[in-house]
């Protein structure tokens, strides 16, 4: 099996469809990647991924809007079309099996949901610090009992 994992914001809003009588999302998500050319030069370079989740679940097509970045995760399958001049085309598309959502471009945190296979769980970030590691000095338990 192999499965490609996306992490991107969506270029437009989602498609719902219904093929034969099931119900399919379609989006593109867009990472836009910057290097730098031989000559030094800032450049741009953007690859688009075309998706396609087929659920009954359709609940979180409110939520896929342009812009807002995305977590997709399925496997690749080709599709094959005829272009306007007759010949024959085909395009890299993935059918998702698991999408999160990651947030809008303006936003900096936020609540996160995650649907994974229809489940939804929403995931709350946390703000509390860690506690401090002890030092050295303030181990009381003897370093060779080792609990295994």
């Amino acid at each position: 099996m192999i499965k490609l994992q996306v992490i991107g914001n969506l270029g437009k809003d989602c498609i719902v469809n219904n093929v034969n009588g099931k119900n399919v999302i379609n989006f593109s998500v867009a990472h836009t990647e910057k290097f730098k050319d031989a000559q030094g030069n800032q450049k741009d370079k953007t690859i688009w991924v075309e998706c396609a989740w087929w659920t009954e679940r359709t609940g979180i097509a409110p939520y896929l809007k342009k812009g807002i970045q995305v977590y997709a995760e399925g496997q690749p399958d080709i599709r094959t079309y005829q272009t306007q001049d007759g010949k024959q085309g085909s395009s890299l598309t993935v059918r998702i099996q698991n999408v999160q959502l990651l947030g809008s471009r303006q936003s900096e945190g936020g609540t996160g949901s995650n649907y994974n296979g229809g489940q939804q769980s929403y995931n709350q970030p946390s703000y509390q610090s860690q506690p401090a590691t002890p030092s050295a000095a303030e181990i009381t338990e003897p370093l060779d009992d080792l609990p295994f």
